[in-house]
């Protein structure tokens, strides 16, 4: 097998195990308010602990290969104030959804908002698995399991509240397998265009606004409308536990 097709096997791998997250949605639970709450809250710990564990550090790291002190520390917070910017127009002008089908547009409108972040943040990590599985295989494969194991969540962040919002299994799997097919879209790219041409500086702006992003979305969507069926407990609990999966994750393939 060719480094081009190993690469771009985990890459669509690593992607499609978003629809993992789509599962809950087959199980025909019952307790629509609780699954909600606790699938977004989850959600929520999980973007907020990728910001801070991996995009946040990763950014910084690639910016101080390159500044020293103090203008790397500038450049990231730039680029994370850029995101969570993006992440406020993407909310304020993603066009309203009319279809009388859709029984809460909010929470469909969440889902779509989680779609487009997840979408955005799979992009560069099909490039790094891409790039990575070409020059070390086994570094390109422990990377796809560690992308694979937290795609999983952000695959629930989608699917529940699209299924919920509009009671369409379809749908539902439509925009968790787009947003997965966006990782072996990120390796394509870097097949036809940025293999020669990509640079820490580049990666590091890209890592910083996608996680300005993600923390904006985990904490003013995700979180603020968990906390809206109140039950703050329930609500900080999964957060925690959301938080802690990542945490998890990180150990056991870093």
């Amino acid at each position: 097998m060719s480094n081009f097709m190993y690469a771009f096997m985990l890459s669509t791998l690593a992607g499609l195990s978003t629809l993992i997250g789509f599962i809950p949605v087959l199980l025909h639970l019952k307790n629509e308010k609780t699954i909600i709450l606790t699938s977004l809250a989850f959600a929520s710990g999980v973007m907020i602990c990728v910001s801070l564990t991996d995009l946040i550090p990763e950014s910084f790291q690639l910016l101080t290969s390159i500044f020293k002190g103090f203008p790397a520390l500038l450049f990231l917070l730039i680029f994370i104030c850029i995101g969570v910017i993006a992440s406020m127009l993407i909310d304020k002008f993603l066009p309203k959804n009319d279809n009388k089908t859709i029984t809460n547009k909010k929470l469909y409108r969440l889902g779509l908002v989680s779609m487009l972040a997840i979408i955005m943040h799979n992009i560069p990590e099909g490039i790094a698995t891409f790039l990575s599985s070409t020059t070390n295989s086994r570094l390109g494969l422990s990377l796809a399991l560690a992308i694979s194991f937290h795609n999983i969540p952000e695959g629930i962040s989608i699917a529940i509240p699209i299924y919920f919002s509009t009671k369409s299994k379809r749908k539902a799997f439509f925009y968790t397998l787009l947003s997965g097919l966006s990782e072996p879209l990120g390796a394509l790219i870097a097949y036809l265009f940025l293999a020669n041409h990509i640079n820490n500086f580049m990666m590091s702006i890209i890592f910083a606004i996608i996680a300005g992003i993600m923390m904006h979305i985990s904490i003013y969507e995700l979180l603020n409308e968990s906390l809206q069926y109140k039950n703050k407990l329930l609500t900080f609990l999964f957060v925690v536990i959301g938080f802690l999966f990542m945490m998890v994750s990180h150990f056991l393939f870093s």
